[in-house]
């Protein structure tokens, strides 16, 4: 997991819409807004870690700042059986026996720290209906967007829940209290190019996730600890003031 802040050298990632609105967000509360766009994979669980760091170090500076988190899809396995198989028997053959073990036990630790349990039972498979479903969380909201993820990662790392059961996901959807869940999910066309357009947007230069882009300038990679996030609000920051 690098712990460098690496700005982009690309243009910004922001539309000069969304920057305006940052400086009158912050403007308006004292506060600095700081944008985070974040690719994941449903099915990545350095994904639930790096968002749960993420959080403590919001937590740890909303005295500072204000936050804004947007999630965007990364397809891990593109091609993964829509129908599913058990998630223990595809890591083995992916990774090899030993190497599987290790990892799990690592994973079992870092949930642990966490304060959860980290569960290997069912099945995984593939992932585009959940960023379909996510997707259409960002339209009705960022703080339902991400709350719609905390449910799903923790049904599929935590409870051993299929992320690619329709009823997993309207489940947590409307738990969530996301609209028009049911009928998205019932059409499998519905929203898939959008996500493919969110991919090729925010994911298409990446080789691995968590991602993390700040203020469409600095990047951050991996399950980052909480002081590596904090270090890079302060630099965000100091740099839009400048």
């Amino acid at each position: 997991m690098p712990s460098r802040l690496l700005p982009i050298r690309a243009p910004s990632l922001a539309k000069p819409t969304a920057l305006r609105f940052a400086k009158h967000m912050a403007s308006n509360t004292g506060k600095k807004l700081i944008q985070i766009d974040v690719s994941s994979d449903t099915v990545c669980p350095w994904c639930f870690v790096g968002k749960k760091n993420l959080e403590k170090a919001m937590e740890q500076t909303m005295d500072k700042f204000d936050f804004e988190v947007r999630w965007h899809p990364f397809f891990l396995n593109p091609d993964a059986p829509k129908e599913g198989v058990k998630k223990s028997d595809f890591y083995k053959t992916k990774f090899g026996p030993v190497q599987f073990e290790r990892a799990t036990a690592r994973m079992r630790e870092m949930f642990r720290g966490l304060g959860f349990e980290y569960d290997m039972s069912g099945l995984t498979g593939n992932t585009m209906d959940s960023h379909r479903l996510i997707t259409l969380a960002g339209h009705q909201g960022y703080d339902k967007q991400n709350a719609l993820l905390d449910e799903l990662f923790v049904s599929y790392f935590c409870q051993g829940k299929y992320i690619g059961d329709r009823q997993v996901l309207m489940d947590a959807a409307r738990k969530v209290g996301i609209e028009g869940a049911e009928e998205l999910l019932l059409d499998p066309s519905k929203g898939v190019d959008e996500v493919k357009e969110e991919l090729n947007k925010y994911s298409s230069g990446i080789s691995g996730v968590p991602h993390f882009v700040i203020n469409g300038k600095y990047q951050l990679s991996g399950g980052q600890p909480p002081n590596i996030f904090m270090r890079a609000f302060e630099t965000a920051a100091k740099d839009a003031a400048e």
